[in-house]
């Protein structure tokens, strides 16, 4: 029997029972091999979605920061046509997360790979901002220090304003607001930037201003997760 790789969404909210499709339900209820970016949040997002779940019988393959997955491991379970579940810490696997490694593992031992449906914050928060979604870039985590990160900036904005394309990209929680201020600092006045703060959870919210018209509010972001869109 050949091995399966199934894909799952975990909530960007933490709210597994009320964000998760029937299908995650189903899936999570009978998985019993998991790899997964942090097993300690893994086993909460079962426990939430099935209480009565017995974790003992469940492994977990824990996704190392600076090595990737045990190739060999992950190789056996294959081999032994097991269906394993990729689980990440938010979000849909192997979307801004370390899962992409182990998708590509499973295609090269001919397992099938089945991508389950649940929320993307870069997805949820194209479609709020209003911008175009008929070409857009996803470009991850900025550079923390200048000059490169004001250089990165420009960069972006003037590829959108040339392409008409629209760029997203995140931040640590911690440094929303340093970048927020890059950005009204170097973008031109007309440049659109929409905020996607909290997406799925009660504090959610999402705004699109241009650089001159946020300049005129005091917006503190903290330490929500947050999707940033540009459009020049």
């Amino acid at each position: 029997m050949p091995a399966n790789l199934l894909l799952i969404p975990v909530s960007i909210g933490e709210n597994e029972v009320k964000s998760s499709s029937p299908e995650v339900v189903a899936v999570t209820r009978r998985l019993l091999y998991y790899v997964v970016e942090n097993a300690r949040t893994a086993r909460r997002v079962l426990r939430a979605l099935h209480p009565n779940l017995i974790l003992e019988s469940v492994q977990f393959l824990e996704i190392d920061k600076h090595d990737g997955v045990d190739r060999k491991m992950l190789q056996q379970w294959f081999k032994a046509g097991y269906e394993v579940g990729l689980m990440s810490e938010a979000g849909c696997p192997a979307v801004a997360d370390p899962g992409a490694e182990v998708v590509r593992i499973a295609h090269e031992m001919g397992a099938f790979v089945k991508p389950l449906v649940g929320a993307s914050s870069i997805l949820l928060a194209l479609m709020a901002s209003g911008l175009g979604g008929q070409n857009f870039a996803f470009w991850g985590y900025l550079p923390i220090k200048e000059p490169a990160r004001s250089g990165r900036i420009k960069a972006l904005e003037q590829l959108s304003r040339k392409e008409g394309q629209t760029q997203i990209f995140i931040e640590t929680p911690y440094r929303n607001d340093a970048l927020f201020a890059d950005l009204l600092k170097h973008c031109a006045p007309s440049t659109l930037v929409c905020v996607a703060s909290g997406l799925t959870t009660e504090e959610e919210w999402v705004k699109t201003k241009s650089v001159a018209d946020w300049k005129k509010v005091e917006t503190v972001l903290g330490k929500m997760p947050c999707v940033f869109v540009m459009l020049a």
